[in-house]
């Protein structure tokens, strides 16, 4: 009889080690490097060096996330849902997204200008995006859709304007149809500059005197463009939503103080 209390009470004492084992195990287990892949246009675009200090807010955006994550920036000037996948630059993506990766796709800019080549009427631009969600899921990959970001428009009551209102709404439609992730930026970026008002906002946006900067001699007046400050602003935005709509990529962003984000 006592033998076979010994014997139960070994028994109980290695399961338990081999359960201690296996939640170290757990724990110690590397965590599985990802890509975020940024497709959208000028505002979240990197910029060669003779635009500064004209910066996209995918520039600061990176430096957000830990060693485990990489983040590739395809953004580009002038681009539009139409002219990135003409252009091939979707496929640059797709080409190379695995399982656990992430694609932030904004745009909107230039696809609601009839006047540019790169318009992309209503409908062609749902089904634009349509396709980057099916083409990332197909890959176990996920999208987030992000409306376009704000421009720098006040009216003269001092009241901030919006001027993507249809095709921001169209993003949050094909979010919510394909149940997708969503970051409003354009409702956060306008909330962001009425707090500022039309002159303290001007801080983050490309605005320079005359002389102020070599590459921009006449000076500039830019509503549209981020000056550095402005940048690291949307991009705290973005990273601020993240934590709302994707709680697991958010575990990758670095804790820092300088991070003004919730």
């Amino acid at each position: 009889m006592w033998r076979s209390v010994n014997n139960n009470k070994i028994q109980v004492k290695a399961l338990l080690l081999a359960i201690s084992l296996l939640i170290i195990y757990a724990f110690t287990l590397p965590v599985k490097h990802i890509t975020i892949y940024l497709a959208g246009d000028s505002t979240m675009a990197d910029k060669e060096i003779k635009a500064y200090p004209e910066t996209g807010w995918g520039m600061p955006f990176r430096v957000f996330f830990d060693s485990t994550v990489t983040v590739v920036n395809k953004a580009k000037n002038g681009r539009s849902t139409k002219s990135f996948i003409a252009e091939g630059l979707w496929k640059s993506i797709t080409d190379n997204l695995k399982e656990g990766d992430y694609v932030l796709i904004q745009f909107g800019h230039n696809d609601e200008v009839p006047t540019k080549a790169t318009y992309t009427p209503e409908a062609d631009f749902k089904t634009n995006l349509v396709e980057f969600i099916s083409e990332t899921r197909e890959r176990k990959a996920t999208p987030i859709l992000i409306t376009p970001v704000a421009r720098r428009k006040f009216n003269t009551g001092g009241d901030i304007e919006d001027t993507h209102a249809v095709y921001a709404q169209l993003v949050r439609d094909v979010a919510a149809k394909n149940n997708v992730p969503l970051i409003d930026l354009d409702k956060k970026s306008m909330d962001m500059l009425q707090k500022l008002g039309p002159e303290k906002s001007k801080l983050y946006f490309n605005y320079l005197q005359p002389g102020e900067n070599p590459n921009y001699p006449d000076g500039k007046s830019d509503d549209t463009h981020f000056s550095e400050l402005g940048a690291r602003k949307i991009a705290e935005l973005v990273l601020a939503e993240i934590r709302n709509v994707q709680p697991d990529l958010a575990t990758r962003i670095l804790k820092s103080k300088n991070l003004e984000i919730k």
